[in-house]
């Protein structure tokens, strides 16, 4: 069914003026968003069982993501922001979520040395730490926090991050949090409203040909 022009075109309701939560030049100066997993994507449950082939027992591991999360990092990506993962914990579900979102960078140690991996990250992309946000919640994400130009803490994290966190959310991981932040980012950039309009229109035609579209299909 097609869409009437005039909604096609409409434009949304002004939003009331907020004084932006993140410092408006700061935000301008981020290139890469940095997000942990378990705690920050996800509640910090984690399912694990396992199932027979045969004789040998075939571990699994669930982990639970939050849609509006999703597209609040599909907005990201539409505004020219660089993505990527840091977890201390390896995990095929957050490969398939990745892959999912189009986040183009993904590190996973087993042993959460992150700040290495992400100075190898911001070496590899020309970014500087003072241009990196990282949105963390416990103790691993430390180190991170404390060489990034934005350190972001979400409502869960532990008093020691919160303390260390420019940015301290009210969402807790997996139950808002991310889109949070997306929103405060965009918001101080002066980009969300245009990033909601972008999204509304290729979500108003029939057949879609831009990316926004289709990322937004599985956020």
């Amino acid at each position: 069914m097609s869409v009437p022009a005039d909604m096609e075109t409409a434009v949304l309701p002004a939003m009331p003026l907020q004084h932006p939560r993140i410092e408006p030049t700061l935000a301008r100066r981020i290139r890469l968003v940095c997000f942990d997993v378990d705690g920050v994507l996800t509640d910090g449950g984690i399912y694990l069982g396992a199932t027979l082939d045969g004789d040998r027992a075939m571990p699994f591991e669930f982990k639970r993501f939050d849609i509006q999360d999703g597209l609040g990092i599909v907005m990201l990506r539409e505004c020219g922001l660089t993505l990527a993962i840091i977890t201390g914990r390896v995990s095929e579900a957050v490969a398939m979520r990745a892959k999912e979102l189009r986040v183009e960078h993904v590190v996973q140690d087993v042993h959460a040395r992150k700040l290495p991996a992400l100075r190898r990250l911001c070496a590899d992309l020309d970014c500087p730490l003072d241009d990196v946000a990282f949105v963390g919640d416990d103790l691993p994400d430390l180190g991170v926090m404390r060489g990034v130009g934005l350190p972001v803490a979400v409502g869960n994290a532990v008093p020691e991050v919160r303390r260390l966190a420019t940015l301290q959310l009210t969402a807790c991981g997996g139950r808002g949090a991310v889109r949070e932040f997306a929103e405060a980012l965009l918001q101080a950039r002066g980009e969300w409203m245009d990033a909601v309009e972008r999204y509304v229109r290729s979500r108003s035609v029939d057949h879609a040909d831009g990316d926004l579209a289709r990322a937004g299909a599985s956020a």
